[in-house]
């Protein structure tokens, strides 16, 4: 994010509730994210206008977030990625580093 990249939280709501939000991240939920992220789509995000931008897409352990990573890539996304080992693994540094 520091690097201007867009981080992207596909965690259905009742995840995120349990485990928490991912600070600074967009929530957009998996079943939506072409259309809200690709750059042909009519209901794209106003802050997916850089089709050149690194998108970061996480899920809850990495497996969805690489499917729809390459997806975006399909779509002309790039740059897009995801975290690996997902928000539960981003977690799991976090709480070691407290």
């Amino acid at each position: 994010m520091a690097a201007g990249a867009l981080v992207v939280d596909t965690r259905p709501v009742d995840q995120r509730d349990r485990d928490g939000d991912l600070p600074g991240a967009v929530v957009i939920d998996r079943n939506v994210l072409e259309w809200r992220l690709g750059p042909s789509s009519p209901h794209r995000l106003a802050i997916a206008d850089d089709p050149a931008r690194r998108i970061v897409v996480v899920c809850n352990e990495g497996y969805s977030s690489s499917l729809a990573a390459h997806t975006l890539q399909r779509l002309g996304l790039i740059h897009a990625t995801d975290l690996v080992g997902g928000f539960q693994a981003w977690a799991a540094l976090r709480k070691k580093s407290d």
